[in-house]
């Protein structure tokens, strides 16, 4: 029995040890900076439900939330700010404030996450399945939370729009899913943070009627063209010509401007196409 108390000892030891070291890492550098393809450890967050353990010692045994300005309230010290930090950073913490104390002599402290509140991302709008989704690690970026949230629906845009706060200002970037692959732009795949708002607007659209084979409104694929746009619409009936065609769009203003277009010319979201009937 005592062979096996000594070794679950030097086990704790190990993991103590080896939390101090995390913990002078974690200040030695900052979380968001790591190389890429390291898996950051998760930071606590305001919301969090932890339970904390101390080896050998049930009585401080304590299941709490994190409050909003990142503290707990633990047996003996009181009032300690973990949020922001690790798990073993914040396992460091509140060990060396039971040394400091002189409550306990080597104590080996131990985190578990019960319940992630305080690190979410809302992803909204035309996606599968719309929510607030808690980020595991810190190098989450925005394709995978949306792939998280079930992917873009049918309906939904091709570009997204990511709000939030960096450094304490506000951001708000819009990216072009599609684009990052196609066109190798994977830099515009930013790592998302937690009370991110990922945005995914309906699919945009164009309108034709008159002398077309299907009127209506159709989704504008990338980089389409009017000449593209009236083939989707089923082409022009025996009446239709295209010297008669008109598109009309909004202008910056938000004056609705009329144009006889080039057809190879790129369609607008919005744009809508008339087709006249030929007068010979």
């Amino acid at each position: 029995m005592n062979v096996q108390r000594n070794l679950l000892r030097i086990l704790f030891l190990l993991a103590s040890a080896l939390a101090v070291h995390v913990y002078a890492q974690d200040d030695a550098k900052p979380q968001l900076g790591l190389q890429p393809g390291l898996q950051p450890e998760y930071q606590i967050g305001s919301g969090d439900n932890i339970r904390v353990t101390v080896f050998q010692n049930p009585d401080l045994t304590l299941e709490t939330r994190v409050t909003e300005n990142g503290t707990i309230s633990y047996p003996l010290i009181g009032s300690v700010r973990i949020g922001g930090l690790t798990i073993s950073a914040a396992a460091a913490v509140i060990a060396k404030a039971l040394k400091d104390s002189n409550f306990i002599q080597e104590p080996q402290v131990n985190i578990s996450l019960l319940a992630n509140r305080g690190n979410q991302v809302s992803v909204l709008g035309a996606v599968n399945k719309p929510g607030r989704f808690p980020l595991e690690t810190f190098n989450t970026r925005i394709s995978e939370m949306i792939a998280i949230a079930g992917g873009i629906s049918g309906g939904g845009a091709d570009t997204v729009i990511l709000t939030g706060t960096r450094a304490g200002k506000p951001l708000r970037k819009e990216v072009d899913i599609p684009g990052m692959f196609l066109d190798n732009q994977l830099g515009d795949d930013i790592v998302v943070a937690g009370g991110d708002v990922i945005y995914v607007d309906r699919q945009p659209l164009y309108y034709i009627y008159g002398e077309v084979q299907h009127a209506g409104s159709f989704r504008i694929e990338r980089g389409m063209t009017i000449r593209q746009a009236l083939a989707q619409g089923g082409g022009l009936t025996q009446r239709g010509t295209e010297r008669r065609l008109r598109v009309y769009r909004r202008g910056a203003g938000g004056q609705v401007e009329s144009s006889s277009p080039d057809l190879s010319a790129t369609l607008q979201p919005g744009d809508v196409l008339h087709v006249q009937e030929s007068l010979f």
